[in-house]
């Protein structure tokens, strides 16, 4: 399995309803094939610059690169994400082998 998962800050205030509107956009990419175990996040750490965090799995690379491609996704990227994140940290990982 793939863990996918983005940590990031918007250029909304907290408690706003444009940090509401963006967060429920967000929430439509679960609805995207090979997405599981989708999360959205607050984030609790002060340790950090990040507020907010999205969180899925893939069950393999092919997932992952369909969800990559998806339209929706793409869509949502160009559309929302470019404009509304002031700031993002993406991390990637699969469980260690041994």
């Amino acid at each position: 399995m793939i863990t996918h998962s983005v940590f990031f800050r918007l250029n909304h205030e907290k408690g706003s309803a444009a940090e509401a509107a963006f967060l429920a956009k967000a929430a439509t990419l679960a609805a995207i094939p090979g997405v599981a175990d989708f999360h959205v996040l607050n984030e609790t750490s002060p340790k950090n610059p990040f507020d907010y965090g999205l969180s899925m799995r893939f069950a393999d690379q092919a997932a992952y690169d369909g969800y990559n491609t998806h339209p929706d996704h793409v869509a949502f990227v160009q559309e929302i994400w470019l404009k509304e994140v002031a700031d993002f940290q993406e991390i990637d990982y699969v469980t260690h082998q041994p």
